[in-house]
């Protein structure tokens, strides 16, 4: 493995989320010579129009897909790494009590095995050093990000096992999970404190106080990545899926200067590693840089 480069394939469940999570760390590996997968596993096709100065989209699913196709890429364009999509459909996000069926054919009802099955194959291409995902709640209980989680989650474990997955390239074990942490209370709270202590309003009160009541347990953060120089592209990213991100909204309600001062870090959860490692990390390729380099 010496002087082989690094591979880090970070696994989405719609265009939009690999630019609301994790997107500085992923911009930051890439500029420093790692190769950067993002993996949608979804069109997004199913998601609104969630920006008030964007007009609607018309042709159904078909044309949302294909809007957030070239959102997509620009948001790969702006955050300097390659993209891959998985094919599967939105899942949407049912709502009501009791809650709706999910529609037929969604990525959340598909088989694990045949779910897996083309993120395995991916995996034995680009033969990732270290994978990123959700936690198995999904960060938030939408249906394709728990999904996404069981997909990434039986990849791992699987893309090495040459028993498994036949016929689905030559067997890679990726060496670490993580999983990620992209809007922790932790972070919420000392970003809410200092923007209440500089007189100005913060867009966290009323998520903190709704998060606080459900008692949502934090998860362990065991690596964090210094990552504030790219936070422009990582906002490029966001503005580039114009369906989805409001430029005026809550993704841009923090002062940056505030941000980096108090927060310059992304966090991630490290879920399983092949190789010795020593917590807490700064680099997800900590017990890796002596095999290979970037």
């Amino acid at each position: 493995m010496t002087g082989e480069r690094l591979r880090l394939m970070a696994v989405h469940a719609h265009p939009d989320d690999e630019s609301s999570k994790g997107a500085a760390t992923t911009a930051k590996y890439a500029a420093e010579g790692v190769d950067v997968l993002v993996v949608s596993c979804t069109g997004g096709e199913r998601g609104d129009v969630l920006n008030p100065q964007h007009p609607p989209v018309d042709g159904g699913l078909d044309g949302m897909r294909e809007y957030r196709k070239h959102e997509m890429a620009a948001a790969a364009l702006a955050l300097g790494v390659q993209h891959r999509w998985l094919g599967f459909v939105d899942s949407g996000l049912p709502e009501g009590d009791p809650l709706p069926p999910l529609p037929e054919g969604c990525f959340a009802l598909v088989p694990l095995e045949e779910a897996s099955a083309p993120l395995v194959e991916l995996v034995r291409e680009f033969r990732p050093h270290v994978i990123t995902t959700y936690d198995p709640t999904g960060g938030y209980p939408h249906p394709d990000h728990i999904m996404c989680h069981r997909v990434s989650a039986e990849a791992f474990e699987a893309a090495g096992d040459p028993e498994r997955y036949r016929g689905h390239g030559e067997p890679w074990t990726p060496s670490k999970l993580y999983y990620n942490h992209g809007f922790s209370l932790a972070r919420m709270r000392a970003v809410h404190d200092a923007i209440v202590a500089a007189g100005r309003e913060s867009p966290f009160g009323d998520w903190l106080d709704s998060r606080q009541a459900r008692e949502v347990p934090e998860r362990e953060v065991t690596t964090r990545i210094e990552c504030s120089a790219f936070f422009p592209q990582r906002d490029d990213a966001l503005r580039a899926h114009a369906t989805q991100i409001d430029p005026d909204g809550f993704f841009f309600a923090v002062p940056r200067e505030l941000e980096v001062a108090q927060w310059p870090t992304e966090e991630y959860e490290l879920a399983s590693s092949r190789v010795p490692v020593s917590l807490p990390e700064d680099d997800l390729f900590a017990g890796l840089r002596r095999d290979v380099t970037p």
